[in-house]
């Protein structure tokens, strides 16, 4: 199955940069490349894309604008792109329906593997924001605040996937850590977001840190 995607971006380099590093791949395709959130939009309406990049600061609409517009929607899912890794900008493109945030500095494999991934109804972050969210967040959760309860308990392999997950692996990189195959971390995260009733694995890696599952670093 060929990936269909549209790039939005005001600056030209980032838009050919991008198109150059997915059409490269044979599973993927540039269906159209647009310079504002307005343009974003006409594109997705014209050729109903399986994945939208966009970058989060560009004329007319942003990017979370337009995302919040496409709320709701099964296609396109949204991979926000951008240089600023604002906590409220993260913030807003997570809640607002994103399957995933990358900097503009990420390498060109993980920027396939977000494509791909938010294809598949999965959702990536880029692991430098997920650590930094993982360590500012958590001190400042309320202790009252309480994590939804999932339907029914999680395993303790689960709960290793999901605190793996909360450190921004990849499902690869889980595979790797915990010395199980691929299929088999797919199916534990299949089963937790069945239990949580969460979107994607953004919803269950916030579920992790609200609850305390994650817990930060030093």
């Amino acid at each position: 199955m060929t990936i269909r995607v549209v790039i939005a971006d005001d600056q030209e380099m980032v838009r050919t940069g991008f198109r150059m590093i997915l059409e490269s791949r044979p599973d993927i395709e540039v269906v159209a490349d647009v310079v504002d959130g307005e343009a974003a939009l006409a594109a997705v309406a014209e050729h109903q894309p399986d994945v939208l990049l966009l970058d989060i600061r560009m004329p007319r609409l942003d990017g979370l604008e337009v995302t919040r517009r496409l709320a709701g929607q099964d296609k396109p899912r949204i991979v926000i792109v951008t240089t600023f890794d604002l906590d409220e900008y993260v913030h807003a493109a997570l809640h607002g329906g994103a399957s995933g945030f990358l900097l503009k500095d990420a390498s060109p494999a993980m920027l396939v593997e977000a494509v791909r991934a938010a294809a598949v109804g999965d959702a990536l972050v880029s692991p430098a924001i997920t650590v930094r969210l993982l360590r500012d967040m958590a001190p400042r959760i309320p202790a009252a605040q309480a994590a939804r309860r999932p339907a029914e308990p999680l395993t303790e392999r689960e709960r290793e996937v999901v605190r793996c997950l909360a450190r921004g692996l990849t499902n690869a990189e889980i595979a790797g850590e915990l010395f199980v195959s691929l299929s088999t971390v797919k199916t534990h995260l299949a089963n937790v977001q069945a239990k949580l009733d969460a979107r994607n694995r953004v919803e269950i890696a916030a579920w992790a840190w609200e609850s305390g599952l994650a817990t930060p670093t030093p």
